[in-house]
Formats: structure tokens, sequence, C-alpha cells
């Protein structure tokens, strides 16, 4: 089962979460980088350069955007946007600046030019994209890109109309030091160059345990990425945000989504749905729901932003 052809995609609001569940146990994506001829592809001008992303759904519904993470991309959500898209989205997705198909996207682009990728680069990027079509907006961000969302939300909040944060850094500041990886005591004292490559060590070693498909295309789109960009993420996460007040004040539905073998524990992502006022959802998966039980992910935002559209 790929959900590709025409037909296959399920109305995720009429499923039980057993049904949810027994579908995501079935998903067999054999080539991630398909994109079905029907579905729009986008290029958003943004201050950083082009931005490459994908649309699915009726333009007249109501608009959805999912942000993706360090060394991922706007294929992260082939099989949540089909979903998205069935249940009544408008649903984009990009590649950040630097990554995959937004390499040519940098801090050298912008006016003036600076040297580094940094939050306002990548928050400068999101208000273009969302300031491209209607508003307001139902935000995913994933890991970093759980960072940008919540820096443009709270800076935005007319333009929101609910957040999912999906595998977010659950500690302000040196973010790291909480997971659970080797990553997290070593943290403390490499820096973000040194940091990058243990990052992308283990993904080619794949530790994050992915199908074989599934390494196969990171291993093909990560020639695509900027180191650079790559070592000023890791660096950018080592001075997470605080935004937990003005998160709570964020008068949108919220949903903390996260899974049970994530780099950071599932404590620390049950603390922050609190600190912020989000239903906290945990689910059998690694650091990526999306890609490994995204019907019940996709289930579980409709619920949430239900009414809000």
């Amino acid at each position: 089962m790929t959900l590709r052809e025409e037909g296959e995609v399920p109305d995720v609001r009429s499923l039980t979460p057993s049904a949810a569940a027994l579908l995501d146990d079935a998903i067999d994506v054999e080539d991630w980088s398909y994109i079905p001829p029907e579905v729009e592809r986008i290029t958003y001008d943004a201050p950083s350069g082009q931005i490459a992303g994908v649309a699915y759904g009726n333009p007249e519904h109501p608009r959805m955007l999912l942000v993706p993470g360090v060394t991922g991309s706007k294929e992260d959500f082939s099989v949540m946007s089909p979903l998205l898209a069935r249940a009544g989205y408008r649903v984009e997705s990009f590649d950040l600046a630097g990554q995959n198909h937004s390499a040519g996207a940098g801090p050298e682009r912008l006016d003036p030019p600076r040297r580094h990728y940094d939050y306002e680069l990548f928050v400068g990027d999101l208000e273009t994209i969302v300031g491209s079509g209607s508003a307001p907006v139902h935000l995913l961000g994933y890991s970093f890109g759980g960072s940008v969302v919540q820096l443009f939300a709270t800076r935005h909040p007319e333009l929101v109309a609910s957040v999912t944060l999906m595998s977010v850094p659950p500690t302000p500041g040196q973010a790291f030091r909480t997971t659970k990886s080797a990553l997290g005591p070593l943290s403390r004292v490499i820096n973000g160059s040194i940091g990058a490559n243990l990052m992308l060590w283990g993904i080619k070693q794949n530790f994050n345990h992915v199908t074989e498909a599934r390494h196969r295309y990171v291993m093909e789109r990560m020639p695509m990425t900027r180191r650079q960009s790559v070592v000023d993420i890791v660096t950018l996460m080592r001075r997470t945000p605080d935004l937990r007040q003005e998160m709570a004040a964020l008068d949108v539905p919220k949903l903390v989504a996260f899974g049970a073998h994530d780099l950071w524990p599932s404590a620390l992502h049950r603390r922050y749905a609190e600190e912020i006022g989000a239903e906290a959802i945990e689910y059998r998966a690694g650091h990526s729901p999306c890609e490994e039980t995204p019907h019940q992910l996709t289930r579980d935002m409709i619920r949430m932003i239900s009414g809000a559209n």
C-alpha cells in the first residue's frame, strides 16, 4: 500500500484510532521522492532566495503549512499531505533555505547579505510563504521547523489558526543537552560543526532505523543540502529560544506530537505541552510521526483544529 494512486487516500475524519493505527502499520512507500503529477509545484520568492514547495488540495480550502526540520524536506510529508487534503485542507510544504531543492537559498542573498543562516532568515522566509496565500493558516513545525513556527506564531498571532509541534526541542537553550542520544552529554563540549558531522554520520548509519526505501531517499537528497546550513541550524539549536510564555498566551488550538522513541524523553514533551497549554499525544514512533504514524497524527490534528477553520 503506497497511498499514491487515486482512490486510495482514506478520509481520516471517519477513522477510529485502531483503524488509523492499522493503516499506519500497512504503510509501504517505495519511492519517497515521488510527487504525483496532480500535485502543484510551487516556487516561493523569499528573502533568502527561491524556496521549493508543493501544494495538495483545493486552493479554496483552509490553508495548512508543513515546515520540515534540519536535513529534512517537503517529502517528509508525502503520506500526510494527501490525507490532510482529503480531509478538506489546502496543504503546502517546502524545503527550508539551504536544504534539498532550496539549496540555492542562503544568507548571501539577503539584503544586506549575511554570513550565516539564522532564525531571522528562516522566519523571514516563512513570513513570505504565509503572505503568498490566504491566512490565517494552520501550521505544523517538525523539530527545528517547530522553533521557526513558534517564532512566527508569537510574532504574528493574527495569521495563525492552529499550531502543531512535532518532535520539537522541548527545552530552551542548549536543546541537545536533554536528548537521550550520545549527543546529549557530548553537546556540552562540541561546537556546531562537530555536532553537524555527528548528526550526518548518524543519518548515514540509519540510527533512526527507518525503512530501506526511506533511508535510500534520505541518502539521495543529502548531497543537495548545503553543509553550512546544517552547521548553522545545529548551532541555532544550541540557542533554542524560550517562547513558553508567548506560546501559552497564543489563543489557538495547539498540539505537541512526539514519538515514544524520540530524541527527547516523552516526559519533557509532556511538560512542554503543559507549559504552553497544548494537548500532548505520544505515538508508537521515533522522531518522525509524520512518516511512521501519519494516519493517527493527521486524525488527531483534524480533531484538534476542528472548528478552527
